[in-house]
């Protein structure tokens, strides 16, 4: 297993390690429910060092992640930071991840730690460019620190306007007195806050720093039980569980990141297109239990004649809305949000019904309240719209 320059620290702070992805990791430390409630009302900090960072460099790297990105990385200026995907040639995909536009020529990938080796290998595989590609993920440590007080006790430590620095976008400046720090107004829980990118030397600095700023009922330190419970009550896809090579974009509702143009015609990332102009033939649905019960992934989906229809990608009993709630694939035809479905758990149908995520709507009302969502839904920050907080079907 390998560790992330923050393992003395989890252990100090008692968390319970388990493998994942390849490293050791805290799944808690005092408490899923208590650290996911730590996250919605104060903040968290999370280790995601094990996520991975690829930069494409050199003159011609906007056309390399332009032609492999599913997204339109034209609309990128520096200090943008863009959700996108890795298409396959059958319209699958290969990773989800961030693009950070530093400017014109440097680019930064942010892809999922289980997918590290992978992306690299795909990205060099199709590097007709000849761009730089480097793997820079053992080089570099990144904390979240996530939740409504996040912004004011990282303003702590630098001298950066965090405020100033709209949703998905990003600076590079001084935290906790390291130079070269990446700031990006990005998360995975829906709760607001930042990532920081540091050189992996600099990690502990930064996080005893993060804890000398602020008293222990404002910020305490999560695992990875509470992130995926989470970023689930926000409808986000796991890779990996909701997504993987055989999903694609569209029936996975990521259409918004999926932009068919004629430059790109016979490339990878077109290839759905007939699937575009005629729709999926299945789709990733939300759904909340009517009945006691916790889905569990590839748990059946039934239809009200108990036929199975699907199967649960992911679940998970909200400890904000406590009852159950989930995410899983079925005939295009039976997802309409309010139909009524039940999940076998142990072998007995348990009452369900589809509906539209974010599951935890109150939480969606933080990034209203900055001004970050437009009345259609999309949310939209210097000219460039996303629907990263609103998961739609």
């Amino acid at each position: 297993m390998k560790k992330t320059v923050f393992h003395p620290y989890h252990l100090e702070r008692g968390g319970r390690m388990v493998p994942f992805a390849g490293y050791e990791m805290p799944v808690e430390y005092t408490g899923i429910k208590r650290e996911h409630n730590q996250v919605r009302q104060h903040a968290g900090v999370f280790d995601v060092s094990h996520m991975g960072e690829i930069w494409v460099r050199g003159p011609r790297a906007f056309s390399l992640v332009q032609r492999l990105t599913s997204n339109d990385a034209a609309v990128l200026k520096p200090g943008d930071v863009q959700y996108s995907c890795l298409p396959n040639e059958t319209g699958g995909i290969v990773d989800d991840l961030l693009v950070y536009c530093q400017d014109s020529e440097n680019y930064l990938l942010v892809v999922n730690a289980s997918n590290i080796e992978k992306d690299h290998d795909w990205i060099l595989s199709h590097n007709r460019e000849n761009a730089e590609v480097d793997n820079a993920s053992d080089r570099i440590a990144q904390l979240a620190v996530q939740g409504p007080k996040a912004a004011s006790i990282l303003q702590k430590l630098t001298e950066v306007d965090l405020s100033a620095i709209p949703y998905y976008h990003f600076v590079t400046g001084s935290m906790a007195g390291i130079d070269g720090v990446i700031l990006s107004n990005t998360g995975y829980t829906g709760a607001g806050g930042f990532e920081l990118y540091v050189d992996r030397d600099r990690g502990g600095q930064l996080w005893e720093a993060l804890f000398a700023a602020a008293p222990e009922e404002h910020l305490l330190p999560v695992g990875l039980g509470a992130r995926d419970t989470l970023r689930l009550e926000m409808g986000y896809c796991l890779y990996g569980n909701d997504i993987d090579d055989s999903t694609s974009p569209l029936e996975a509702g990521l259409g918004w990141i999926t932009k068919f143009t004629e430059k790109r015609l016979h490339q990878p990332a077109h290839a759905g297109s007939t699937e575009k102009s005629e729709g999926p033939i299945r789709r990733l649905v939300g759904f909340e239990m009517t009945e006691r019960g916790i889905p569990r992934q590839h748990y059946p989906i039934l239809g009200s004649d108990g036929q199975a229809i699907g199967e649960v990608t992911s679940g998970t009993q909200s400890p904000y809305l406590d009852k159950g709630i989930g995410m899983g694939y079925v005939a295009a035809g039976l997802a309409k949000p309010g139909t009524e479905i039940r999940i076998e758990i142990r072998n007995k149908p348990v009452g369900a019904r589809i509906v539209r995520p974010p599951f935890v709507r109150k939480e969606a009302s933080w990034a209203i309240q900055q001004g970050r969502i437009a009345r259609n839904g999309k949310e939209e920050s210097g000219g460039v719209q996303h629907t990263h907080t609103i998961w739609l079907l």
